[in-house]
């Protein structure tokens, strides 16, 4: 390796958590904040540019766009994750035939997905709650992201996984600056309408794709670069990743349902109430940012060190990630009870829809007082190799839990719907914690039978892996 990797890998195994975390997260905050700037800023276009059954109609297609996203997610997670473990066991043909392998596949499964949605796509749009007033907007803005599909992902988690965090930043950074530019530019000069919306999105997304190509294939002083070999689909490189990452696949699927559902439900209270929610949405996707941000920075660090086998570093991050993730959701919402009328306002202008909106936002950014803990623990498990807590967490919590709220508080309207989502954010948190103290218990059972069993030495204690003595709990 060269000086800068091996500078990299020291930092991620050697500096003290405190500072390693703050560096970690505070980009990956910035890159995720980024792109939460432009879901805003892309819903004032729409709402300003077009109308609000515009802004509707783009919120009823969303579900499409997290479709895709689960499964960017799920190839990047799970490879970031056999990436990071690779590099941290001084194994960099085994994280490029990783890399490689979430590639491919991904294109492939994006292919699939622009084939059948294009073939299927009013019919799914009217599952998810499109009617004569929104599928005009929803059909083209539908049409045209599906089309750009293969272009969704520039796999900054991968790209984070061997420590390149400043790129990753900028695979956020450039292509939302480029949808800015063009969204008012399509939508209010060309006169494009939502078509000019889902052009702009896709145009950022291509030049994420090609810088994303430029890094992994021609990029130099890297721990590897992408040949024609990695690039073969091997059932023993993609099945682990697949398995790592399910649990994100199923949280993608989980959400894409929830809003589907949420999205159905206030449909039948007219488009108003679906508007309101849609300002709320993308409100809320841009304060959730950060508590993803948090967690994208903590995998790295997590998966690295746990390859080398400093388990005292990765309880230490995680203690401190909780903290802050948890903070900052206290803080964001207390700021949001105070201001909501103020944010809606800046959307939408109608009387009907500040009071819907402001009453919406209010109720659901609750939950980002719970909402960063069942994500940061579920990526904790999959970043150790250990996916089955995420699935319970994942897929499990929406289907057991925040779904049948939402059903059972219907009978309350809008409100209650509202009410149902951070009830299951908070329900979830619990689910989450408790998972979490078992695990923990659990390896520490393991690390002491394993010192009786070796007589007592306690020189490893906290090195549990095969490349140090000591049992693999991955």
């Amino acid at each position: 390796m060269n000086k800068r990797q091996v500078s990299a890998a020291e930092r991620l195994e050697r500096e003290p958590i405190a500072k390693l975390l703050w560096w970690s997260c505070s980009q990956t905050t910035f890159s995720v904040g980024v792109y939460g700037i432009y879901a805003l800023t892309n819903a004032w276009f729409v709402a300003r540019g077009v109308g609000p059954d515009a802004l509707a109609a783009v919120n009823l297609a969303a579900p499409l766009l997290l479709f895709l996203g689960a499964i960017s997610t799920t190839l990047g997670v799970g490879a970031a994750s056999v990436v990071s473990r690779s590099l941290g066991n001084n194994r960099p043909e085994h994280a490029a035939r990783a890399t490689g392998n979430a590639i491919v596949f991904f294109l492939l499964a994006a292919l699939v997905v622009t084939v059948v949605g294009l073939i299927f796509h009013e019919p799914i749009l009217r599952l998810l709650g499109a009617d004569e007033t929104t599928m005009p907007f929803a059909k083209p803005y539908a049409v045209i992201l599906l089309c750009g599909s293969v272009f969704s992902t520039g796999f900054s988690a991968i790209v984070r996984a061997e420590g390149s965090f400043s790129f990753s930043v900028f695979l956020w950074l450039v292509p939302v600056v480029c949808q800015v530019v063009l969204d008012p530019l399509l939508i209010f000069v060309l006169n494009l309408g939502v078509s000019g919306a889902a052009l702009g999105t896709v145009g950022g997304q291509m030049v994420s794709a090609g810088m994303a190509f430029w890094f992994f294939f021609l990029k130099r002083k890297r721990p590897y670069r992408l040949k024609t070999q990695h690039l073969r689909i091997a059932l023993l490189v993609i099945g682990p990743i697949l398995s790592i990452g399910a649990p994100s696949f199923l949280a993608g699927l989980g959400v894409t349902a929830l809003v589907a559902l949420v999205n159905a439900q206030l449909a039948a209270f007219g488009v108003a109430t679906v508007a309101a929610y849609a300002v709320c949405a993308r409100m809320q996707t841009f304060l959730l940012m950060p508590q993803n941000g948090i967690t994208q920075g903590v995998q790295p660090i997590v998966s690295f060190n746990r390859g080398r086998g400093r388990t005292d570093r990765v309880d230490h991050t995680m203690r401190l990630a909780l903290a802050a993730t948890s903070i900052y959701g206290i803080a964001a919402a207390a700021l949001v009870a105070l201001t909501a009328p103020w944010i809606v306002g800046v959307f939408v202008q109608d009387d009907e829809l500040l009071a819907l909106g402001s009453r919406s936002l209010t109720i659901v950014s609750i939950g980002l007082v719970f909402s960063g803990v069942p994500q940061l623990i579920s990526a904790y498990f999959q970043a150790i190799g250990r996916p089955a807590a995420s699935y319970v967490l994942s897929i499990g919590t929406v289907i057991l839990l925040k779904i049948p709220l939402v059903i059972a508080l219907v009978r309350f309207g809008p409100t209650g719907i509202w009410m149902a989502l951070p009830l299951g954010e908070a329900a979830s948190a619990a689910v989450a914690l408790l998972l979490l103290r078992k695990a923990h218990r659990r390896e520490g059972w393991l690390e002491r039978n394993w010192l009786v069993a070796n007589g007592g030495n306690g020189a490893q204690g906290s090195q549990l892996t095969g490349r140090n003595g000591a049992p693999d709990l991955g």
